[in-house]
């Protein structure tokens, strides 16, 4: 374990890229529009961690910088991505001064302080040496983020049955979710140390949404767990910008649909997002990204 809370990932990753090459290619959006292979997507993202790590580790002082500056980051796209109103601008204030913002639904307010509450313990549990996951550290994290907003569900399972507007995918019942979540677990637990982080957080994220286990939250809840993971190995906070909404919703509806579903696109997506949160870092600490073929 680093001083700062990142940790190195051992895995063999020649191993790793091979078991990807089923994906097809298509156009590398956030790098130039070239077209990039998944598995040459998660080179260059490694190549990036081997610089960014080479760098390490933080002080004191910029360790706490980068997280507060990913706690109000994530927080905003996140929410953002959910219909949240907040501004990066106004969730900062929040955060940062405890100011409500005026002209904005209370809703909106509590949609903030949650996410930071949940980011936070988020960041304790993916700096502990060895993360098992369990379906507590689940509903903590939801419980955190919702229970301004809905006590009574918060960090529960929901009891009904939940529609998704603008898509075909139907959730499981009601009755479904404890077993499937259960499943879920013991499926993460067994893949964590034999699949690429970055291919994992992407699991987790899309498998979680499938499941749909709360009444509300279950979003912001997988891109947590998706960051717990990505952190642990060290690696970035992945941020969805909300100004790729509909490619972000596009991703998951192709591998949610009955025909010939698909995860290609939802994987590199999350695989830019996090190159694209390397950069920053390394914009950040004046690192030289490492030239690509």
């Amino acid at each position: 374990m680093l001083p700062n809370g990142y940790r190195f990932c051992s895995l063999n990753l020649g191993i790793i890229y091979d078991t990807i090459k089923i994906f097809e290619s298509r156009p590398d959006h956030m790098d130039g529009g070239e077209l990039m292979e998944p598995t040459a997507l998660l080179k260059k993202i490694d190549a990036y961690k081997v610089a960014i790590d080479s760098h390490r580790p933080l002080t004191k002082e910029e360790v706490e910088e980068l997280d507060s500056y990913f706690r109000i980051g994530l927080t905003y796209s996140s929410n953002a991505l959910e219909g949240n109103t907040l501004t990066i601008s106004e969730t900062k204030v929040i955060l940062e001064d405890g100011i409500t913002v005026g002209g904005r639904p209370l809703k909106d307010y509590y949609e903030a302080t949650g996410h930071a509450k949940a980011y936070d313990f988020m960041l304790e549990i993916a700096r502990s040496e060895k993360v098992v996951f369990s379906e507590d550290m689940i509903l903590n994290l939801h419980k955190l983020f919702y229970g301004s907003l809905d006590i009574e569900n918060a960090g529960k399972y929901r009891t009904y049955q939940v529609l998704i507007t603008g898509t075909e995918y139907l959730p499981p019942t009601a009755d479904e979710v404890p077993q499937l979540m259960k499943e879920f677990v013991s499926e993460l637990n067994a893949k964590k140390d034999n699949m690429h982080p970055v291919m994992l957080a992407a699991f987790a994220h899309r498998r979680l949404v499938d499941i749909h286990p709360f009444t509300d939250g279950n979003g912001r809840t997988a891109r947590l767990l998706m960051n717990l993971i990505l952190v642990n190995k060290g690696y970035q906070i992945v941020s969805i910008p909300p100004v790729l909404r509909i490619e972000y919703i596009g991703a998951l509806q192709a591998a949610q649909r009955s025909q010939n579903p698909s995860d290609k696109a939802f994987i590199r997506l999350i695989a830019e997002c996090e190159i694209e949160s390397q950069k920053d870092y390394c914009r950040m600490f004046r690192i030289e990204l490492p030239k690509q073929e």
